[in-house]
Parts: structure tokens; sequence; C-alpha cells
């Protein structure tokens, strides 16, 4: 019935709507279990790699110092947003069924959003945290507390939990003419795409957000490494050491993640149509997967002191069989 009144144009309060169908999904036949079997794999890999950095920095009191921690909560964060995603991707595949309850597209909304914005500002903090290391190294352990560092991450997760329930609520008194998502997991513009009534406020709220999250983040990033670039180009090759083995895994995280939310951004605003659908999937879910991959593998291989530690765990192990 409520799929009946979606298709006549009928306007529903989307807590009315008791579900949505994602129509990005496409019958593959056996494919499917191939596609179960990659899927749970990368996110097997993610979820072990993840929490085996987490444990390192937190068993090791040497990297008990503000990079490390500041690692540490992006590594907590790429734990949940690929939870967020991972499971209910698993679920939809095996399904012939894709639809998710309203309850559960809104909470998805809220973990994926979060997650992003999580993780700009996790980002942001770091590169802030480089700029104080490489350009005041003298001053950086009376700057960079561990009062601080904790203030840091509790300011960089807090407000992005805040941020996203705001998003949240506007979309909830929405009056919606439709119930179908064309993706396969539940998105803030997707919905607002289905709204008939005002969603002025949710644009503008969005913007905003947008802002908050990405713009004003990338600044603080690009002016924080304009200020490294120039002690680098006046300082002592050391110094240029320092900055390139510490700097190059952030810059490639930053820069990964980037492209995948420019990739998200594009195939939620823009026509898309004449993308072949697998590009598509991939593109919008690129953000999701890709960055809770590249991170573990970028600075577990570009640390020295988190590879020395890995390797003498590692080999430690093996002794002892």
């Amino acid at each position: 019935m409520i799929a009946l009144q979606a298709e006549r144009g009928i306007m529903v309060n989307s807590t009315q709507i008791s579900y949505f169908t994602l129509n990005a999904y496409f019958d593959r036949g056996d494919l499917r279990y191939l596609y179960f079997v990659v899927i749970m794999s990368l996110y097997v890999f993610i979820v072990c790699a993840n929490l085996f950095l987490i444990a390192v920095i937190c068993m090791n009191r040497s990297l008990h110092e503000p990079m490390y921690l500041f690692l540490c909560s992006l590594f907590v964060n790429e734990l949940y947003g690929s939870t967020a995603l991972f499971p209910f991707l698993l679920l939809q595949i095996l399904s012939d069924i894709h639809t998710v309850s309203t309850s559960l597209c809104f909470l998805q909304i809220f973990s994926v959003y979060t997650y992003g914005s999580v993780e700009f500002l996790n980002l942001a903090v770091m590169s802030y945290d480089r700029y104080l290391a490489i350009c005041y190294p003298l001053q950086y352990k009376t700057r960079m507390t561990h009062n601080k560092v904790s203030m840091l991450i509790a300011l960089s997760w807090l407000s992005s939990f805040l941020e996203v329930v705001v998003l949240i609520s506007l979309i909830i008194p929405l009056q919606l003419c439709g119930n179908i998502i064309d993706k396969v997991y539940c998105g803030n513009y997707s919905i607002v795409k289905l709204a008939c009534s005002d969603t002025t406020v949710n644009n503008i709220y969005g913007l905003v957000a947008t802002s908050l999250t990405i713009i004003i983040p990338l600044i603080l990033i690009l002016y924080t490494y304009m200020r490294i670039l120039k002690v680098c180009f006046s300082g002592s090759k050391q110094t240029r050491q320092k900055a390139v083995s510490t700097c190059t895994p952030h810059l490639a995280s930053l820069l990964n993640f980037s492209c995948g939310c420019f990739f998200e951004i594009v195939q939620s605003r823009f026509n898309m149509k004449s993308v072949p659908n697998m590009l598509r999937i991939f593109l919008s879910l690129y953000f999701l997967t890709c960055q809770p991959l590249f991170n573990p593998v970028m600075y577990g291989l570009n640390l020295s002191k988190i590879r020395t530690i890995c390797k003498s765990l590692v080999f430690a192990k093996m002794w002892d069989i």
C-alpha cells in the first residue's frame, strides 16, 4: 500500500514509510557468491589489519605519542565506517529482495556520514600535529600535550556526531513521494531527492555541513603543508627526510579519501545513467572500502616505528612456534 501511494505521487511522511528499496543492485545469479567471498575477504582483512595496528599502538608505550594516538583514532574510525557498510552489503548481496527498513536506513546514514566527517577532521588534526612537530620542534611537547591530544580527538568525534544528528533530524520530517533509492546503501541526498516537500533547509544545511566537514579541514591541511614545505626548503637534510617519512603517508591517505568523497558526491548529485552500473557502484563505495584498506597498509609500511614493532612481534611469534 505504501509503495502504491508512493508511485501515485501521494506525499507521505518519511516516518510512515516502513522501508526503502535499494535499486542499484542487479541479479548476477551464481556470481553473487563470488562477490560475497571477495567482499567478505576484504572486510576480514580490514578488521584484522586495523585491530592489529590499534593493539600495537595501545600495547607499546613507545607509541603513546600524539602522532600515533591520532593514528589510533583513525584506525578506530576505519573499523567503524567499514562495519557500517560491509555486513549490510554482504546481506544484500545474498538477498533476493533489496530493501532496508526506515530506521536501519537512517542508522546507516548516521554511521556513514559520521565516519566521513571524523576521517576529514582526524586528517586535519594530524596535519596540525605534523606542522607543530616540524615547524616548532623545540616547543612541540609543550604545545601538543596529552590533554590537548585527547581534546582534539574527542572534538573530532563529538562534533561529527552532533553535525549528523542535526542532518538526520532534518530528513526525518520530509514528505516523500517514493521509497526507491538508486544506490546500494542509504544516503542523505538520496532521500532528499525523494522529497515532495520543501528541502531548502536541508540543502542549506548540507552546504554548511560540507564546508565544516570538508572545505575547512582541507584549507587547514593546505595551510599547514605550505608551512611545512617552507621549513623543509630552508632546513637541513635531516629535517627534509623527517618531513617526507612522516608526511607522505598522511598526504597519500588524504588524496585517496578526497578522491573517494569526490566520486561519491559526483555520483550522487549528477545524472550518471550513461555510466555502467558496476562502475557507479564502485565509485559510490570507494571512500567506504578503499580508505580502510589503504590506511593500515600505508601507515604500517611507511612509519618506521610501527614497521619495526610489527616485525618484532611477527618474528617473536614465529620463534615461539
